[in-house]
Formats: structure tokens, sequence, C-alpha cells
């Protein structure tokens, strides 16, 4: 017998364990390899390699632009220090939060030099394109479409 839950709602049918759409609860498992791993790895090498870009920015603010401060110089340093500690913390559930919030402090980097809001925007999209995967990862897991849950 069904219940509530295992019920298609698009189709009305309460019957079949046989739907290609995998939205009934109890026809798949999770994944047979966490998918959250390596896209825990994905966010922590992007905070990696923009720390590495955002550190790159350091010569082009001292000659391109007015010369380093103690303020722009702390800006630039300190942002790339967090980036490089929160690769160490991507299996927070506030981990995406996190990384968005940097790129929202790293846009105030215009302030500093206007190549900084550069590298903000570039990175804003890779950001933008990864909480689209995330969403996506997500929505797919809930509906049994992931390799290996149907296996």
């Amino acid at each position: 017998m069904s219940t509530p839950s295992d019920a298609n709602p698009e189709s009305g049918d309460h019957e079949s364990g046989d739907h290609e759409s995998g939205d009934t609860a109890g026809e798949f498992g999770p994944p047979t390899k966490d998918p959250w791993k390596s896209f825990r790895g994905v966010m922590a090498g992007t905070l990696i390699l923009e720390a590495i870009v955002v550190l790159l920015a350091l010569p082009v603010v001292a000659v391109v632009g007015g010369g380093l401060t103690a303020a722009s110089a702390g800006f630039i340093i300190g942002l790339a220090v967090l980036m490089i500690l929160g690769a160490g913390i991507q299996g927070k559930p506030w981990a995406m939060g996190f990384n968005v919030a940097l790129q929202v402090i790293l846009l105030f980097g215009f302030f500093v030099h206007p190549s900084i809001a550069g590298v903000a925007i570039t990175f804003g999209i890779v950001w933008g394109y990864l909480v689209y995967l995330q969403r996506d990862i997500k929505r797919r897991m809930d509906k049994g479409l992931l390799p290996g849950q149907r296996d």
C-alpha cells in the first residue's frame, strides 16, 4: 500500500515504481559516491585560486595604483588569508554563504583599485555558477537522478 509520501504528485500514479523522472520518495537510495565531497573540493580549490589572484593584485596596486598603503595592503592580504582559511571550512552547511560574502567584500576592493573589482566580478560569475550547480545537484539528488541512486 502506498503512503502519501510515495505518491507522484504530477502524474497521480501511486503504484508504479518505474518513473523516469524519479519524483517518488522510496524508489532510490543515496548516491553510491558522495557528490558533495567533490563539490566541496571544487569550492575549496576555487577559493585557493582566488586567493592567489587577489595576492597577485598587490604589485598591480603598488605600481599602477597610487601605491600600497597600510589599509590597501591589509585589505588585500587579509582577504586572501580569509579565502585560504575558508578553503578549510567547505564542509560546513554555511560555507556557500561565507564564500558569497567574501565576493561581496572583494567587490569593495574597487575603492582600493579598480582592478580588484575586476577580479571580484570575474570570480563573482564563477561563484554564481557554483551556487547554481549546488542547487542543481541538490535537486537531482532529491529526485534520484544521480548516478548510482537507482542501481
